[in-house]
């Protein structure tokens, strides 16, 4: 089965009612569903995405409410950890969150869904590891 890997761009949209990408990360994950794809995001996306939420005491929302969406989260394994490390080693405006979810997408031979520009130039460069 296919799986679209989520950034965080697109989990803050999904929780955040008032974020701008809202709507669209609503319907690119309900387009994805309907493909029966796995939904998953890298543990550095979700930590990333649950920041606002901590602030306020809502972890737990932000986590059942996830959870609902059937979003997995993905941990950093070693060789995945490595893969980042590598990726940004080679990019130096390349920040290691980012790293984490281009190599975790890498890794699972996943299709990367980002709303950052500039992690989405990322994805059609030249792997290093390739």
């Amino acid at each position: 089965m296919a799986a679209l890997i989520l950034d965080a761009s697109v989990l803050i949209g999904l929780l955040d009612n008032a974020d701008a990408h809202h709507q669209r990360a609503v319907d690119d994950v309900e387009a994805a569903d309907e493909t029966s794809m796995d939904l998953i995001a890298p543990a550095s996306a979700y930590s990333e995405a649950m920041v606002a939420f901590a602030r306020v005491a809502r972890i737990r929302d932000a986590r059942e409410a996830i959870a609902a969406m059937g979003i997995r989260v993905s941990p950093l394994d070693a060789r995945t950890a490595e893969h980042a490390a590598v990726l940004r080693a080679h990019h130096d405006r390349l920040r290691l969150p980012d790293a984490i979810v281009l190599a975790t997408a890498r890794e699972l031979g996943g299709q990367l869904l980002s709303y950052d520009e500039r992690l989405a130039h990322y994805a059609t460069v030249h792997d290093p590891i390739a």
